[in-house]
């Protein structure tokens, strides 16, 4: 199976994050193409799911390190289409399996997957509340002008995002006294550009607090769920986000919060700059915690702060790069994740104790990505999917 060259340097962009959307649909539709023609493999007597995935993975990697490609160029593909060769092999076992081998297609009853109602992906939703108390869906409001505060104005773009810019006319103090929230329900995301240009994307089930104009000797935001920020620079107002229990500052950078209320700690991990985490409440017991690059702070219920280096920062940034990505996670804290995406409620029955390493797009229903965890060696569960409620069982 020769691998064109311009879907190699695609993966390698995907996994970088620097592929486009015209790039990313290209690559999805070479990803469902396959067939048993193109896969090249028979299925033997006797051979299970697991089996028949790994001959692909191997195929796989064996066609991409095999093209000719200077060596050191060739390597560097390969290790960035690995990557994703989970999501890629489980595609292509399940598609030649189904279209092709009967005798391993199991009855609907037995199937690890059962679907009754499929419940599909969140998508760019979310809810403004101003100053005032009014209220505006975002995802239905129509682009332009949505509001006018004191002297900013807040603006739905053609791109569907929302921005804050100010008029033109003199910033004073009253003007910090109007604070407006934007919140995500659980299928929803969205992106806002605050007054400052600072950028923010929300994760699904979260929210900022903010003011409309920022004045005074710092900029501060209340956050909940997960936010990741890009900060304008700004030396002379420092930037504050309230997480809970932690508070961080910094005055330009790029960095992800994560502070669900149903997750054992609030994480802070920094990709570009420096951060301060502080815990207000614990101020005289403990010292302040500074972030490098690749860094990442946890701090438990008890408000005790760990930072640990070396974090995967692709990891924690998949949700905005439109997928999953999990190293070693725990079956209970990826189904969290989908959990808030997909807007459902999860019941367990009986132990699922499991951890599963590998990728997943967020752009497909639900019981697609419960059909690629459970071909895997990892996953061993059984889901059934009845519209807003999966139960999980062994």
């Amino acid at each position: 199976m020769q691998i064109p060259e311009n879907l190699l340097i695609l993966i390698e962009k995907y996994q970088a994050g620097t592929a486009t959307p015209d790039e990313k649909r290209l690559l999805d539709e070479w990803y469902y193409s396959f067939n048993d023609a193109q896969a090249e493999l028979t299925v033997a007597e006797g051979q299970n799911e697991a089996q028949i995935a790994e001959r692909m993975r191997n195929r796989l990697l064996a066609s991409i390190r095999t093209q000719n490609k200077p060596a050191k160029h060739r390597w560097q593909l390969s290790v960035a289409a690995s990557a994703i060769l989970v999501i890629l092999t489980i595609g292509i076992y399940y598609g030649f399996v189904h279209g092709s081998s009967k005798q391993v297609l199991a009855k609907q009853e037995n199937s690890p997957v059962t679907i009754k109602k499929d419940a599909r992906p969140g998508g760019n939703k979310a809810v403004l509340t101003l100053a005032d108390g009014s209220i505006i869906i975002l995802d239905s409001a129509s682009n332009g002008m949505l509001s006018q505060q004191g002297n900013s104005q807040v603006q739905k773009l053609d791109n569907g995002l929302l921005a804050y810019t100010v008029n033109g006319k003199q910033i004073t103090e009253k003007d910090a006294a109007f604070y407006n929230t934007i919140s995500t329900p659980r299928g929803g995301q969205y992106q806002v550009t605050l007054s400052d240009g600072t950028m923010v994307w929300l994760n699904a089930a979260s929210s900022i607090r903010f003011p409309v104009v920022f004045a005074g000797a710092d900029r501060k935001v209340e956050i909940t769920g997960e936010v990741y920020f890009e900060v304008a620079k700004n030396k002379n107002m420092p930037f504050k986000v309230k997480a809970n229990a932690s508070e961080i500052e910094v005055l330009g950078t790029h960095f992800n919060v994560n502070a669900y209320n149903d997750e054992a700690s609030i994480k802070t991990t920094l990709l570009e700059g420096m951060v301060k985490v502080t815990v207000p409440t614990l101020a005289g017991n403990q010292q302040p915690k500074f972030l490098q690059p690749g860094q990442q702070s946890s701090i438990n219920k008890e408000g005790r702060i760990q930072v640990f280096d070396d974090a995967d920062t692709e990891e924690v940034m998949a949700w905005k790069n439109g997928r999953f990505q999990f190293k070693s996670s725990d079956l209970r804290s990826i189904l969290r994740q989908i959990a808030r995406w997909y807007d459902v409620d999860i019941e367990y029955k009986g132990n699922v104790d499991l951890h599963f390493t590998g990728q997943l797009t967020r752009n497909q229903n639900v019981s697609k990505v419960f059909e690629k965890l459970v071909l895997t060696d990892e996953v061993r569960v059984h889901f059934e999917v009845d519209g807003k409620k999966v139960i999980v069982s062994p």
